[in-house]
């Protein structure tokens, strides 16, 4: 029987997923690591959640990819796509999702430590990133490949063409990078791509 409480590792699929938040028969789970590299959307248009290409893969291939009995763990929730807090980029519809990626107030806020106060508070300093030192940044750091890399999050950032992320070593990209083609010349040592990785979220039903 797997250990469900919150901040424990449980293997489902092909994947460790570390569990943010129980509820009475269903946990809210996230990859321990970055399982791939992709781009937020695959045009280079104005975009939110709804619509992103990114959104459509992992709803339909990778949900694809698990199991008949897996999928009937898997719980379709309503996700609230809000705006940006500090730009107003719109965050676009509400979407019904099986697989997701978490947003700005899930990463700061609830699950990764409580780190709202440079959410609400903006300093007159603080243009594209939080405080370098914010105490939760290690919380959010992730690895692809064994090397720490940045990684997407659903919430738009300073406009539609691109969207939040995290950033190596934790600190949250607010101001976002290309939804398209990201301009960096910081490679994946292994991948050598640019791309941004891809945590994937879902809410698991513990009883079938």
């Amino acid at each position: 029987m797997e250990d469900y409480k919150i901040g424990s590792i449980i293997s489902f699929g092909d994947y460790n997923w570390r569990v943010l938040d129980t509820q009475e028969n269903a946990v809210l789970i996230i990859t321990e690591e970055i399982i791939e590299q992709r781009a937020y959307h695959d045009a280079r248009n104005d975009i939110t959640w709804a619509d992103c290409s990114l959104r459509k893969y992992l709803n339909g291939e990778f949900y694809d990819r698990f199991t008949a009995t897996d999928k009937s763990r898997i719980i379709s929730v309503l996700n609230k796509n809000c705006d940006n807090q500090w730009y107003g980029s719109r965050g676009g519809e509400d979407t019904w999702d099986y697989i997701f990626l978490l947003d700005i107030e899930e990463t700061v806020c609830k699950y990764f430590g409580d780190s709202s106060k440079n959410l609400e508070n903006r300093s007159a300093k603080q243009r594209y990133w939080f405080q370098k030192k914010d105490e939760n940044n290690s919380k959010r750091r992730s690895k692809f490949d064994g090397y720490v890399w940045w990684w997407w999050l659903r919430s738009p950032g300073r406009d539609n063409r691109r969207a939040v992320y995290i950033h190596g070593d934790g600190n949250i990209g607010i101001q976002g990078n290309g939804t398209f083609r990201y301009s960096s010349n910081t490679i994946h040592p292994l991948a050598g791509d640019n791309s941004g990785g891809v945590r994937p979220a879902l809410w698991l039903k513990l009883k079938v």
